[in-house]
């Protein structure tokens, strides 16, 4: 005679058991976004910003960062260098052609040489992201700079 609720020997749990050892479903977040998620901004987000901080419409605004974004690409992909001073720099960067290992067969490929865009923070970015490594850093800079003075004497 089976009872019910208990396993019968074919995969079928006890109701007790199964509710202890159920997944543990999580209440929804406001807004659709997990709380511990690093924040993220996209570009509709960013054009929305820049329209609220400036009192533009969402449409200048967006016209404001496409210009700004060509620009950018435009003179990078020129072979030139775009810096924005406390914010970084963009530049283009040649990597050399090198010989490489196909890891499924194990054959030597040859991966032909490219050019990729390369950003750099500046200070103040640096400054912004990491204030502990950017006053460590500070606190460094002084210490160097008599020798370098007594060196150039």
């Amino acid at each position: 005679m089976h009872r019910r609720g208990h396993c019968d020997g074919y995969g079928t749990l006890p109701t007790e058991y199964a509710r202890q050892h159920a997944p543990q479903s999580r209440p929804p977040e406001p807004f659709g976004r997990v709380l511990n998620e690093t924040p993220r901004m996209n570009k509709t987000d960013l054009i929305e910003h820049l329209a609220a901080k400036h009192e533009l419409s969402k449409a200048e605004a967006g016209r404001v960062l496409e210009t700004l974004l060509d620009a950018v690409v435009t003179t990078v992909k020129k072979g030139g260098s775009v810096s924005i001073p406390g914010f970084g720099s963009f530049k283009q960067h040649a990597r050399a052609a090198r010989n490489g290992v196909n890891p499924s067969t194990g054959a030597k490929i040859k991966i032909a040489a490219a050019k990729l865009p390369k950003f750099t923070p500046g200070a103040g970015f640096k400054a912004a992201v990491d204030p502990k490594a950017a006053a460590k850093k500070a606190a460094a800079k002084p210490a160097a700079k008599p020798a370098a003075k007594a060196k150039k004497k």
